[in-house]
């Protein structure tokens, strides 16, 4: 008995449909026409070929036939309309146009940032430093918009630096998601993703004018060599990673701060400085220095409490106070552990992106009120209202609790930073030092932390004040259950059946042309 193989004709039809919805969605999910979805296609080109072989006189029917001829003009047009639109893309990628049409000029940069990209000297390339675990959609569209307005005069490329760890150490990368702005033998690091910290990395590659910073000696500071973990080696690396020069400098032997010094970093001296090396530190500050200092709890440094000429002077001229305690947190173990709850309004603390800040051990640094007259002081970080200044630093243990009579309530200020209006000195002052070390330098927001501090103190934190765009404020109102409804009724009912009764008008009208 001879089987009828044109009733399996359908099935092939069907497997090629299948077959090729499987590669569209293959397509759409991972972004690529790689070995599945070419498998799929396949099958679905065998499908339609095994269709016609088992039931050719069909195929010829639906070739010659008038219904073939009206998908024809169908496919026709389809075709001269993808034709035209591919020319209309063609062209406006050739001519480089481009529309901004949100409100707000999202995607668009201001006319200063273009004013910076086309006065390059040189053309830049980026060399972004992304894991694999970190997301790279804000600094990739911001990269492509750079890209856009800067033309043959900027690029960039993504790069992983645990695959590439060699060039990943040459360009002394000490965190994930850092951008490295490189022009000729320049570079600038950026770890913040706007377009002020861009631009502002541009125009310091465009005037690579000398940056130096020093660290005070002398007095028992960690070192900023490798050491191991309790020196500041890893801030150094990363200071050097922005274009800045660093020094160690010893007032007792130099009796003069440099004058190319941009800022003084003074970190956990364990000796007093002298009053003949604060006299120094004065006049540098009022010719419009920088300093930045990290103290430690008093108790935990050689440091004696009633004789510190530095933080007498920090307090009596700027209004910063540091207190002989340290701040419990009974939240965490140890208790003199302590974390960032909240930030003051300050571009220092602005660039965090919402990562705490770890303190192993801090004591309070609190701003005067009122300043005194000239100085702005903005407290930087706040800990949780849970912790205190505890004051009985003899006695801490497991079990300290807080006595609200000489203890300090939270939450307590652990930073602060003073600006002199008249001189444009800029300080910093910190109340712990363990947090920037080479142990703790990576952890949180950490290392972000102190390299903003010494950028701000330096004044390179920002070079261009760009024209800031304006923010529409957009409040959703819902729609009432009238309109809602009115809505229902459009898609689920009007619109389909408006639909269907067209389908049948149009079979009813050919049914009767015969």
């Amino acid at each position: 008995m001879k089987t009828n193989l044109t009733k399996f004709a359908p099935w092939g039809l069907y497997l090629a449909g299948i077959a090729f919805l499987v590669t569209i969605c293959l397509m759409v999910v991972f972004q690529s026409f790689d070995l599945p979805a070419q498998i799929s296609l396949g099958v679905a080109v065998l499908g339609f070929i095994a269709a016609i072989i088992l039931d050719p006189q069909k195929a010829r029917e639906i070739v010659t036939g008038r219904q073939t001829r009206y998908a024809s003009n169908a496919l026709l047009f389809t075709v001269a309309t993808l034709g035209i639109l591919i020319l209309i893309n063609y062209f406006a990628f050739r001519t480089g146009q481009r529309w901004d049409l949100t409100q707000d000029k999202t995607f668009s940069l201001t006319q200063d940032t273009i004013n910076v990209l086309n006065s390059l000297p040189q053309p830049v390339k980026v060399e972004a430093y992304f894991t694999a675990q970190s997301n790279t959609a804000s600094a990739k569209r911001l990269l492509d918009t750079f890209k856009f307005y800067g033309k043959d005069k900027f690029d960039y490329e993504f790069i992983d630096p645990n695959s590439n760890i060699v060039r990943a150490q040459n360009a002394k990368i000490t965190r994930d998601a850092t951008l490295v702005f490189v022009m000729g033998e320049q570079q600038e690091q950026v770890t913040y993703i706007s377009e002020e910290e861009f631009t502002s990395a541009l125009l310091r590659l465009a005037n690579p004018g000398k940056r130096v910073v020093y660290f005070l000696s002398g007095h028992g500071e960690p070192s900023i060599k490798n050491d191991g973990d309790t020196s500041l080696y890893q801030l150094t690396v990363a200071l050097q990673g922005k274009n800045y020069t660093v020094n160690s400098l010893n007032l007792l032997s130099d009796h003069k701060i440099p004058d190319d010094a941009l800022a003084l970093i003074v970190a956990d001296p364990q000796k007093p400085l002298t009053t003949e090396e604060v006299d120094l530190v004065k006049a540098y500050l009022e010719n419009g220095g920088g300093l930045v200092y990290l103290s430690e709890p008093p108790f935990l440094s050689e440091t004696p409490v009633q004789d510190n000429p530095l933080e007498t002077y920090l307090k009596d001229t700027w209004g910063i106070n540091q207190r002989n305690n340290i701040i419990i947190d009974p939240g965490v173990n140890p208790p003199i552990v302590t974390y960032s709850k909240s930030y003051g309004q300050h571009s220092i603390t602005s660039k965090l992106g919402g990562y705490a800040v770890f303190f192993p051990t801090a004591h309070s640094v609190s701003a005067a009120a009122p300043a005194p007259t000239g100085v702005t002081l903005t407290p930087l970080i706040f800990t949780s209202e849970n912790t205190w200044g505890e004051t009985n630093v003899q006695n801490i243990d497991q079990n300290v609790t807080f006595d609200a009579s000489t203890d300090l309530a939270g939450p307590v200020s652990v930073a602060v930073a003073g600006e002199d209006q008249k001189t444009n000195a800029k300080i910093v002052v910190i109340g712990d030092s363990d947090f920037a070390r080479d142990k703790l330098f990576a952890q949180y927001g950490n290392s972000d932390f102190i390299v903003n501090s010494i950028d701000w103190a330096s004044k390179q934190d920002n070079l261009l004040n760009l024209t800031p765009k304006n923010q529409t404020t957009r409040t959703l109102i819902p729609p009432q259950q009238l309109t809602i409804g009115l809505i229902a009724l459009g898609v689920i009912i009007v619109l389909p059946g408006l639909i269907i009764a067209m389908g049948i008008s149009t079979w009813i009208q050919r049914r009767n042309r015969g």
